[in-house]
């Protein structure tokens, strides 16, 4: 591992245990030949996943696009970056727990959708909206109903 400081090639591991998630290896390392510390992370290399737009393209995998959604939904809310990720991590796991080499983008949005009803209504309407396309007033308003009745 090369040092991020002066790309030295030689650094050691002075400590290791699992990050927060559990699903990856925090190390923390020192460069032979600087001296300074930093941290990295190891997790496991999955397979490739490719997305099945709604119009049939097909594009690979991106977490960020994940996290973009969430974090525009969530703009001004009572809800924390460290929710955002909790709530990225969960999605992701899921996906990848399936084991499938292709995905649709309308499984992710409605992994997406089903989580975010539960952190925050408001963010999940503002999602919802944009998902799917809402096209008028009335439409918004028969998502409205449908999360007040549940």
């Amino acid at each position: 591992m090369k040092c991020p400081f002066c790309n030295h090639e030689n650094t050691r591991v002075i400590d290791s245990r699992p990050a927060e998630d559990n699903n990856s290896i925090r190390r923390r390392r020192v460069c032979d030949e600087c001296g300074k510390r930093f941290t990295t992370y190891e997790k496991i290399e999955t397979i490739p996943l490719i997305v099945i737009k709604k119009d049939n393209n097909r594009e690979t995998y991106d977490r960020s696009k994940i996290e973009g959604g969430l974090i525009r939904a969530c703009h001004k809310r009572p809800v924390s970056a460290q929710q955002i990720a909790l709530l990225a991590d969960e999605v992701e796991n899921e996906i990848f727990s399936l084991g499938e080499k292709e995905i649709s983008s309308q499984m992710i949005g409605e992994l997406l959708m089903n989580k975010l009803k539960d952190l925050d209504p408001v963010a999940y309407v503002r999602f919802a909206s944009v998902y799917r396309e809402f096209k008028d007033v009335n439409t918004f308003m028969d998502e409205l109903k449908k999360l007040l009745e549940s």
